[in-house]
């Protein structure tokens, strides 16, 4: 056996630990105890935020964070490490299996955190490490294709003066600091590309509004501009040799991934809790749930279609937590954060959306929260890269085909 197969061959044994079962009960709570009974109303009232949450911000303090805590790694006696990647993943789809858009509403858990600590220096992440950051990366000509972007940092003297306008900041009103990708020189392309941390506050930047949303209402989703928005040249996130224009855009790029897994978890929520509330409703109408020891010839459409589902949810579970692990224990993911996130991404939206089918007027109404969980559903095949960027980023990686030879 070659040995770069050997070392992923130690995750067969997908027990959860001690440690990671404490948090997936933690946070099961969370979901099902502060999330869901509120969720109907913060869906309605889009934009006013839910200080029931409020009280999380410490309670996750030790709890894995995931990339924006830095906490605790776990080792077992293989060599193994569960760390905060993997934390992150578990805790995720307990919470978003009781809200999505409130589990994006954490303060202190924002997806610019993750970029603090996958890039920052060591005195970046003391200083930022602890402040709700957003990341502000899609522009108005500028959306799946990151290397086009077009807010411009200069440099002068000991600053940097930022100007261009960011949509789609996801927490980006309610966030104590926003990462906001920029160029620094514009003709060296994705090269000149850096992440900056300005924090709110600072003159020159300005939500200019909040977008009315399909799905995850809970969540604000800001637009923000910056004219001649000034910030010291120490929030140029990196060290000194990150600064290079010529290393950036590949540091940055780490961010996603460890994002696109907690993506990937996120759709892996809303998918179970689609699936286990459909095969309540349909129980009640006499469906044999599970049926998963009938021959087929002896199952109805129903109950085929349900182990249909519940077979790609799991397909998607165990592809996110591969990558999860891949990352805790130093292994490149970039391949697997791809392939998890493009498969939990259209499982997701699938699930939700049959089920809502198979429950008929049940999936339909508001008495129900199907229909609230396939409309929060879409999103999470859209952000941190499109269903079709993912499936282009495995291309590449599969075939040894770099971005300017595979577009």
């Amino acid at each position: 056996m070659p040995r770069e197969q050997h070392s992923e061959l130690i995750m067969i044994n997908l027990e959860l630990p001690k440690q990671l079962r404490d948090v997936a009960d933690m946070a099961h709570y969370v979901g099902k105890d502060m999330f869901r009974p509120i969720s109907r109303k913060y869906d309605r009232a889009e934009h006013e935020y839910p200080k029931e949450i409020d009280a999380l911000r410490e309670l996750m303090a030790g709890a894995g964070r995931g990339t924006s805590s830095g906490g605790k790694s776990e080792s077992r006696p293989s060599g193994v490490t569960n760390g905060t990647n993997m934390a992150s993943v578990v805790g995720m789809i307990e919470m978003c299996w009781g809200d999505t858009g409130l589990a994006l509403s954490i303060p202190g858990r924002g997806l610019g955190n993750a970029a603090i600590m996958a890039v920052g220096s060591p005195a970046q992440k003391e200083k930022f490490g602890k402040q709700w950051a957003a990341m502000a990366i899609t522009e108005p000509a500028a959306g799946s294709d990151s290397g086009a972007i077009k807010t411009t940092a200069r440099r002068e003297g000991d600053d940097w003066v930022l100007n261009g306008e960011k949509i789609y900041v996801t927490a980006g009103d309610r966030c104590e600091a926003v990462v906001v990708w920029a160029t620094i020189d514009k003709a060296a392309g994705k090269a000149g590309i850096k992440s900056f941390v300005v924090e709110k506050g600072t003159p020159g930047m300005e939500v200019v509004r909040l977008e009315k949303k399909l799905g995850i209402r809970a969540s604000d989703t800001a637009a923000i501009s910056f004219s001649n928005c000034r910030i010291p040249q120490e929030n140029l996130l990196g060290s000194a040799e990150i600064a290079d224009a010529k290393k950036g855009f590949g540091g940055v790029m780490q961010t996603f991934d460890n994002t696109r897994p907690m993506v990937a978890a996120m759709s892996l929520g809303v998918g179970r809790a689609a699936l286990e509330v459909a095969r309540e409703l349909l129980a009640r109408e006499g469906a044999r749930i599970p049926a998963y020891a009938l021959a087929q010839c002896r199952r109805t459409t129903v109950e085929d279609e349900l182990i249909r589902l519940e077979a790609q949810w799991e397909a998607a579970r165990l592809l996110t937590l591969k990558a999860a692990w891949m990352a805790d224990n130093g292994q490149r993911n970039s391949l697997e954060a791809a392939m998890c996130k493009a498969k939990a991404g259209r499982m997701g939206n699938e699930v939700t959306l049959r089920c809502v089918a198979l429950c008929g007027v049940l999936g339909y109404g508001e008495d129900e929260l199907l229909e609230k969980w396939a409309r929060d559903s879409k999103i999470l095949d859209i952000f941190e890269g499109t269903q079709q960027i993912q499936q282009l980023i495995v291309a590449r990686q599969l075939l040894g085909k770099s971005s300017r030879e595979l577009k």
